[in-house]
């Protein structure tokens, strides 16, 4: 098998723990819009590895991630987030 048709065998999608901490950073009324669209895109991986992020939530995802402010729970829910394929398109 050579690397690129390992590369596309390659399925990600969203663990059962990270599902759980998005739906925990949607429901806190304390959490930045750009958590919250992190979480949105998670939790739309759940069970459909060929879904894509958009490139404003893989934007929204990596401010999460760069920002010093930021819960670890939605620093985890980022980092799932641009673990997904970006759609080139949007």
């Amino acid at each position: 098998m050579t690397y690129t048709n390992m590369a596309k065998e390659i399925r990600k999608v969203t663990s059962k723990k990270v599902a759980s901490a998005a739906s925990k950073v949607l429901r806190d009324g304390r959490t930045s819009k750009n958590s919250k669209t992190a979480a949105w895109s998670a939790l739309n991986q759940i069970k459909a590895p060929n879904k894509t992020i958009s490139k404003k939530a893989a934007s929204a995802a990596s401010k999460v991630l760069k920002s010093k402010s930021t819960s670890r729970r939605s620093k985890s829910v980022g980092g799932s987030a641009l673990g997904q394929r970006v759609n080139k398109k949007k």
